[in-house]
């Protein structure tokens, strides 16, 4: 498993570079909130590391959600994740084709991450197990689980490590890696250990368990030092 910490600014990435990987999303604007793109570019400038970018929590906007995956991908960021939040399957299945061929086209060695979320039927959205056999079929490289309602409920308040373990093993047979997210906790690692998801994306777990207070470079050590 690789560790994905969110830091909320450029300061809070400086104190984030011993994770495996950093994700550049801005909370204030939602669960998968997009930041700006000089904030993407001078990350990576520093970070010496792989750099996720989230896009947004996108309605039905197809067109919208290829042209922010382009400007994140332009902007620098290795991994770009979307969430979708929105119902149907044929409308997943463009906005996600349109997103991988935004991304893909002129960056092909770039990842493309595809978010459902764990709370989804409490939100009105296309669920995590219907989202992945599309994501695999359209040519997206994970498949991820998050919450979207940040109230500190925790993925594995809508989904039991059975359900998760499913999950993580669907999309290793449809040829997907696997994040898992979502208001994680250290008292979490060791059903994450034994459901062994590619990637496990923290945030409020290094913040000392509240997302709006700052990144600890301590707590990331000893998320760290638990899944190795």
């Amino acid at each position: 498993m690789q560790l994905l910490v969110s830091p909320s600014s450029i300061d809070e990435a400086r104190h984030s570079v011993a994770a495996d990987i950093i994700d550049v999303k801005k909370p204030s604007e939602g669960s998968l909130g997009a930041n700006y793109p000089w904030v993407i570019r001078e990350i990576k400038e520093f970070a010496r590391k792989p750099v996720s970018a989230a896009i947004g929590d996108f309605d039905y906007k197809p067109g919208g959600a290829a042209l922010t995956a382009y400007g994140a991908a332009c902007a620098g960021a290795d991994y770009v994740k979307i969430g979708l939040a929105f119902e149907g399957k044929e409308q997943a299945r463009e906005v996600i084709s349109a997103v991988v061929r935004a991304v893909k086209e002129p960056f092909p060695r770039k990842f493309v991450v595809i978010a459902a979320y764990s709370d989804h039927e409490r939100m009105h959205t296309i669920s995590p197990f219907d989202m992945a056999p599309i994501a695999a079929d359209c040519g997206a490289d994970f498949a991820m689980v998050d919450t979207g309602i940040k109230d500190r409920q925790s993925t594995f308040a809508f989904m039991d490590e059975k359900a998760l373990a499913h999950f993580t093993e669907q999309n290793r047979d449809l040829g997907l890696g696997t994040a898992l997210a979502g208001a994680l906790k250290f008292e979490d690692m060791e059903a994450l250990k034994r459901i062994n998801p590619e990637i496990i994306g923290v945030r409020g777990m290094v913040c000392g368990g509240d997302r709006n207070a700052t990144v600890r470079e301590d707590l990331i050590n000893k998320a760290l030092a638990l899944i190795r």
